[in-house]
């Protein structure tokens, strides 16, 4: 799969160039971007590293919280699919040492199995 090979949603195409702008600021030397995932505004960001979520907040999307996951540190994760009634979708990814597990919630259409394959590549290495 190529590095932007997973698009979300209904979310627009998105440069390499455009993650790399968003995510330079908290990537060390040498970590690579491998796989990135957009949902609407907010990206996955699958790094040889780690997981990092970027969250972009505000009406310009100009304010930014970076969540970075390394993969050892995560113990589980589960997906929860849409269905007919409630159209949404869930990703929950439990740490290591905390009993209640970080949640994003996926909209319709999007393709949160895709999203769980290449964590499950990148956990269970």
């Amino acid at each position: 799969m190529s590095l932007l090979g997973g698009i979300l949603g209904h979310a627009s195409a998105v440069t390499q160039e455009e993650i790399e702008k968003d995510v330079s600021p908290v990537l060390i030397d040498k970590e690579q971007i491998e796989h990135a995932y957009k949902l609407v505004r907010d990206l996955f960001i699958f790094t040889d590293k780690r997981l990092i979520l970027l969250d972009k907040q505000g009406i310009t999307g100009n304010k930014r919280e970076y969540f970075s996951i390394p993969y050892k540190h995560i113990s589980h994760f589960s997906i929860e699919t849409s269905g007919h009634f409630d159209m949404d979708s869930e990703l929950r990814i439990w740490l290591i040492g905390h009993t209640v597990p970080f949640k994003k919630e996926f909209k319709k259409g999007a393709n949160i199995e895709e999203v769980q394959k290449t964590l499950a590549t990148y956990i269970l290495k």
